[in-house]
């Protein structure tokens, strides 16, 4: 059984709740645990740049007495590094691009029985549908989990936009009426996650 952990996204913008949500990650698990990171819905020409940050970052977050060996995952290795991992960790990025890479990597299939974390695209495209803020429209994800999600629910994301502020609301009435209106809808505030076993 997979144990996803998934993420609105703006952990930044909500510190106790990147707290608990690194404490969920690493249930568990022992205290050298490693964490691959998964920039896949990243340009690939931030990559480097970006591992090098979040693992920076990620130190504020980790529960007491954690020392994380970390690894950047590589579209090549995928299976490979999945393998050799205790958590993945997902970022969040654009939808497309999260798409276009997940669709590839035999995903469910090649973490099974791993820690999966997500956060905000990740989150978004492992859903069947998905409200992007991006393009501020609905959209099908890969449907590897049977929800709805929006990411960054009731955030100032989009606040500078010149098409103006996210009417949230309309967002998450929309995203329920669409698809498969039997799926539950996740719209979760910024840093805060659910859990789903599958």
């Amino acid at each position: 059984m997979t144990k996803y952990v998934l993420n609105s996204g703006g952990m930044r913008n909500n510190p106790d709740g990147a707290k608990r949500f690194f404490a969920e990650l690493l249930k568990g698990i022992k205290n050298d645990p490693k964490i691959l990171l998964c920039l896949f819905a990243q340009p690939r020409e931030v990559w480097e740049e970006k591992y090098t940050a979040y693992v920076e970052a990620f130190r504020e977050f980790m529960p007491e007495g954690v020392k994380p060996a970390y690894k950047m995952a590589m579209p090549a290795s995928f299976k490979e590094d999945v393998a050799d991992s205790d958590v993945i960790y997902c970022h969040g990025g654009d939808d497309h691009l999260s798409k276009y890479w997940f669709s590839q990597l035999d995903i469910p299939n090649v973490w099974e029985g791993k820690v999966v974390g997500t956060n905000s695209a990740t989150t978004q495209v492992l859903s069947k549908h998905f409200w992007t803020c991006d393009w501020r429209e609905l959209k099908d994800g890969l449907g590897i989990l049977p929800i709805k999600t929006i990411a960054h629910f009731q955030s100032n994301y989009g606040n500078e936009d010149p098409r103006g502020p996210i009417d949230w609301k309309k967002a998450k009435s929309e995203l329920e009426e669409y698809g498969d209106t039997s799926l539950p809808v996740y719209a979760l505030p910024e840093g805060e996650f659910v859990v789903i076993e599958k």
